[in-house]
């Protein structure tokens, strides 16, 4: 399989830092929030976006991996941290990539389960595919592929980036 690279290292550290100032700019009235990724990749990306919150802005962060089995994603879903860690305060749900919307719907029913003050969802790559009606407040990039095509996140120490294959 042939892989187009969407995103090199630079580019994924530019959005990822763009989309921490969109979220200090909603949460700017916050004492601390909640990144909640997606267990793997999500969280990978949830900590690099909570290292660059913690260089530019007060705002206490709090990180929690979402655990989704995400080709039975109506099985309980877990958290790294209690229910009570995270009620009444901001939370940004956030994956890597966002295909059909059902990790990221399911991600939102569990969250909604105890009362929120405000509710945000990120997204490296938003592919335009959605089958639920979830939107991500945070992008780092729009990306109109086919059904048929893979987009894949690849974090390692050797070097961050996106391909579609």
């Amino acid at each position: 399989m042939s892989q187009n690279i969407i995103l090199t290292q630079a580019e994924i550290d530019h959005k990822i830092k763009r989309i921490a100032y969109q979220i200090y700019e909603t949460f700017v009235d916050e004492n601390e929030i909640v990144l909640a990724g997606i267990a793997h990749n999500g969280f990978i990306l949830a900590q690099k976006i909570a290292e660059v919150l913690q260089t530019i802005s007060p705002i206490q962060v709090q990180l929690c991996e979402v655990v989704i089995h995400k080709q039975q994603p109506h099985l309980p879903i877990t958290t790294s941290i209690p229910s009570a860690a995270y009620e009444n305060k901001g939370i940004v749900l956030v994956d890597d990539v966002l295909n059909s919307g059902t990790t990221l719907v399911y991600g939102v029913k569990h969250f909604l389960e105890v009362p929120l003050g405000k509710f945000k969802t990120a997204v490296l790559i938003d592919r335009n595919h959605k089958k639920y009606p979830v939107k991500a407040d945070f992008k780092g990039i729009s990306l109109s592929t086919s059904m048929q095509e893979h987009v894949q996140v690849v974090f390692a120490e050797t070097g961050d980036y996106a391909y579609l294959g």
